[in-house]
This record gives C-alpha cells, sequence and structure tokens, in this order.
C-alpha cells in the first residue's frame, strides 16, 4: 500500500476512518467531529514526510482504540504493515488511565520509526486542541498536567523525524505560552 502511488489507497482509509468515527465528537468546546483529528494527524505526517504506512495509519489510529473495528479488520483492509502500525499506536483501553499513560512514556523510545512519528503527530494534534479548544470540564491545572505529560511522552518519540520533532518542540511551546496567559 503506497498513497504515494496510488492516492486511492489514502482515501479508503479517509472513509474509513470517516464511518468508524461517524457518531463521535472531540471533547473540546467546538465539538468538531472527531474524524477532523485523524485527518490532522495524517495531514502533520504527509507534511512532515512521513513515510506513507505512517499517513495511512495515522487516518486509521484511534479505530481499534475508540471504535468497534477490529485489527483483523484493518489488516484485511489495508495490509499487516499498516494494522502493524495502528497496534503499536494502540492503548489498552482495558488498563486503568493512569497506567496507559505511564505506557506511554515508558515504551515511547521501543516503539519502531513509524509509529514514533504517528504518536508524535497524535500528541501534536492533541496538543492544538487542548489549546484552541479545550473540553469545558479541564481545568487549567488539568490542561498544564496533560501538557506536561504529552512533553514527557514526546521525550521518547523524539529523534526519527527532525521536521516533526520541531513542530512538536513549537507546538508545546505555543500550548505552555497559551496555559501561562491564562493562569488563574
Amino acid at each position: 500500500m503506497n498513497p504515494q502511488a496510488d492516492p486511492a489507497a489514502l482515501l479508503r482509509a479517509a472513509l474509513f476512518a470517516a464511518r468508524a468515527h461517524a457518531t463521535q465528537v472531540r471533547k473540546g468546546a467546538a465539538r468538531e467531529p472527531y474524524v477532523n483529528h485523524v485527518i490532522e494527524v495524517a495531514a502533520i505526517l504527509a507534511e512532515h514526510g512521513a513515510p506513507p504506512e505512517a499517513i495511512i495509519a495515522g487516518l486509521l489510529h484511534d479505530t481499534v482504540e475508540d471504535t468497534e473495528v477490529t485489527h483483523e479488520q484493518l489488516v484485511a483492509e489495508f495490509g499487516e504493515a499498516v494494522a502493524a502500525i495502528v497496534a503499536e499506536a494502540t492503548d489498552d483501553k482495558t488498563l486503568p488511565k493512569e497506567t496507559r499513560k505511564a505506557l506511554q512514556v515508558s515504551e515511547a523510545p521501543r516503539k519502531s520509526e513509524a509509529a514514533r512519528q504517528l504518536k508524535l503527530a497524535d500528541k501534536i494534534s492533541n496538543l492544538r486542541a487542548i489549546a484552541d479548544s479545550p473540553p469545558a470540564n479541564w481545568n487549567h491545572a488539568r490542561r498544564t498536567e496533560y501538557i506536561g505529560w504529552a512533553g514527557r511522552v514526546a521525550e521518547g518519540l523524539m529523534g526519527v523525524n527532525p521536521a516533526l520533532d520541531a513542530l512538536f518542540r513549537e507546538t508545546y511551546r505555543a500550548a505552555v505560552a497559551r496555559l501561562a496567559q491564562e493562569a488563574p
């Protein structure tokens, strides 16, 4: 599967993601369609030279974690390489939230290069959302904690794609500055 050789593959993944996330919205005050997030992640990857399989996985990265889609379905539809990247980027929702968060920090450096880029693009998108349209029930302290945690995860993800690393650092600084302006 190579979206550069076959743009239809990229569009198939976008349609698959749109259908899988059809009823979901982001937690932020804007309540934008959830699919916007996965499109943003894929766009970040594409704009920063990530491999084609990572871009496709960017569109699909939350399907197994947040919908009824299975790993086997992704293998059948998009191949083992894409499904493997998605699997590496997927949290085990059977674990407590704090355990999942700790595992993201500790496992980040051990992921494949494609999965590290995907996770970094995901963190960039999430930081933008936290800064621009945070969930209404997230107070300043919770947003600050999330941004700090995202930075700790990113430390283990960086070193594969310098352009993506630079974008994360820029996005992180902007999010921290925005919260500093809003400090109670």
